[in-house]
């Protein structure tokens, strides 16, 4: 799956000669800690919540009131925003963004295409909600069971075909690829059944070690 997804279309933004307060009053109201600054539509830098805490007056300062805020309200976005800014493409793989973002510590990726056109951004939060879509974390009606397998080939095939055969519908499948400390590996499953808890029966009495079982909510 691509950046172009999951991303925020529709990005607030700003222009160069955006003043600071003004840059902190749109963070402030749209609950945003990140504004692309722009020219003529094209990416030219990047203005984030800790650039204005890093900008603001020490509690410590000799200056009054009246003078701190008449010196932050001449200086402008392209005075304190990042020029060098980490982006990604439209096409990027969502797995490739969210490794962009970890690697190198930033809190965000401005999606661009066409020479630095901004078209979008790729959040902590567009990521987070991602997981929760394909872990199926918001399927009110799937049964979700944890199962110890085999680390070995056609071990996890066989899990899900026998919960096919048994009348269960796969919605998602999350293994993570090393065993754990039993030198087992781990299947996390949610499935759909008419009957789960006689469905998850069934797998125990195939010899199934299923280590959880959450059963969907009654009328689900």
């Amino acid at each position: 799956m691509y950046v172009d997804r999951i991303m925020t279309r529709g990005v607030l933004q700003v222009t160069a000669d955006t003043r600071l307060p003004q840059l902190a009053a749109l963070m402030r109201d749209h609950h945003i800690r990140h504004l692309p600054v722009v020219h003529e539509g094209h990416l030219i830098g990047l203005v984030t919540s800790h650039d204005l805490e890093r900008v603001s007056p020490s509690p410590i300062t000799t200056l009054s009131v009246g003078e701190a805020n008449y010196l932050l309200g001449k200086l402008t976005a392209v005075k304190i925003m990042r020029s060098k800014v980490i982006t990604c493409t439209p096409d990027t793989l969502v797995e490739e963004a969210a490794r962009l973002l970890r690697q190198e510590k930033i809190g965000c990726l401005p999606v661009v295409e066409d020479g630095g056109k901004l078209v979008g951004i790729a959040t902590h939060e567009d990521l987070l909600d991602f997981f929760l879509e394909i872990t199926g974390c918001l399927t009110e009606d799937a049964t979700r069971i944890s199962v110890h397998l085999p680390d070995t080939i056609g071990q996890l095939a066989k899990l899900l075909t026998t919960i096919n055969e048994a009348g269960g519908y796969i919605a998602t499948v999350v293994s993570p690829l090393h065993p754990d400390q039993t030198g087992l590996r781990i299947a996390v499953v949610r499935y759909r059944a008419p009957d789960p808890q006689a469905l998850n029966q069934h797998l125990r009495d195939l010899g199934y070690d299923l280590l959880t079982e959450i059963l969907p909510p009654a009328g689900k």
